[in-house]
Order: structure tokens, then C-alpha cells, then sequence
């Protein structure tokens, strides 16, 4: 008798839980960092720099009608440049961006604007990606310094670019 209770508590106990999975909302974590780009060259170094307390803003939009946004959250990164957004529902037919929108430090807070050098991490928010996790990770993203560091001059000889990024 206790086999058979047993039985039919674990059933119904797997049977309520398939029942609140399949009922949940679709929520998505969308992480990523930001840096100041301390030698302008738009890619981390090891003379980037963290930076806390600069917000970006993760949004998604139809793809066919981009004027309408389906979501959109500010965040601030914490001590580490990191940030974390959480996002409900699922974006599939969406274009989802994460971008810059302000620097906490009035010597690195440009944003280059070029279309090419554009400022922006695409993620995908949808189950029908290939994706297991709920996770998605964007690309860095980097405030350009006002003034190169001195020190940029070495790493450049380093990497065996130029100032302008391009291949020595």
C-alpha cells in the first residue's frame, strides 16, 4: 500500500511540475561588458579598462516594422563593466540589440558612429535558435578615451598594428 501511494505522489508530483514548465513564460538572461577602449582601437586589450556604472540598453523591435519595440530595459554595469538583463518572452521574430547609452566617465564616453563601427552586440532571445541555455552572451561593448594612453604606442608594436588598427 505505502509502494503504491508512493507511486501515485511521485506521478503527480512530475505531472504538476511538466504542468508549470509548460505554462511559464520564456525568460532569457542576456549578459555582457562593458569597457572604456583606452587606445581607440574598437577591440578589448589588456589596456582596456571596466567600466562601472555605464548603462546600455537591450531592445528588440519587429523585424519588419522596426518602429515597433516589443522591449526594451536601461541597465548599469557593476565594478567589473559586467551587466545582466532580464527578458521575458520569446523575441524569435524580433532583432534584438544590446547598445551603448552613457559613460560614467567624462573621459571615455564616445561612441563611435560610423555604420560600420556601430556600437551594438545583436543577441538572439528565442528557444528556436540552437541555444540550450536561457543565457545569451553579448559581445563587449567600448567607450571610446578621449586621449590614447602613451602606453598604446607598445601594445600597437605588440599586436603589429597601426594607430589605425590596421596590420603593420
Amino acid at each position: 500500500m505505502a509502494k503504491s501511494s508512493t507511486i501515485i505522489i511521485a506521478s503527480a508530483l512530475c505531472f504538476l511540475s511538466f504542468l508549470g514548465s509548460a505554462y511559464a513564460r520564456d525568460r532569457f538572461h542576456v549578459e555582457g561588458n562593458v569597457y572604456c577602449d583606452t587606445c581607440r582601437v574598437q577591440f578589448l586589450t589588456r589596456l582596456s579598462e571596466p567600466l562601472e556604472g555605464a548603462t546600455v540598453r537591450v531592445e528588440c523591435k519587429q523585424v519588419d516594422n522596426v518602429r515597433n519595440v516589443t522591449f526594451s530595459k536601461d541597465v548599469e554595469t557593476n565594478a567589473f563593466g559586467i551587466y545582466h538583463v532580464e527578458v521575458d518572452g520569446d523575441h524569435e521574430e524580433d532583432t534584438c540589440e544590446v547598445t551603448l547609452v552613457k559613460s560614467p566617465r567624462p573621459d571615455c564616453s564616445e561612441v563611435d558612429r560610423e555604420s560600420h563601427l556601430q556600437q551594438a552586440a545583436r543577441v538572439s532571445i528565442t528557444k528556436n535558435s540552437g541555444i540550450v541555455s536561457n543565457v545569451r552572451q553579448a559581445n563587449p561593448l567600448g567607450f571610446l578615451k578621449k586621449e590614447r594612453l602613451p602606453s598604446c604606442i607598445e601594445l600597437f608594436k605588440e599586436l603589429e598594428i597601426n594607430e589605425d588598427g590596421s596590420l603593420i
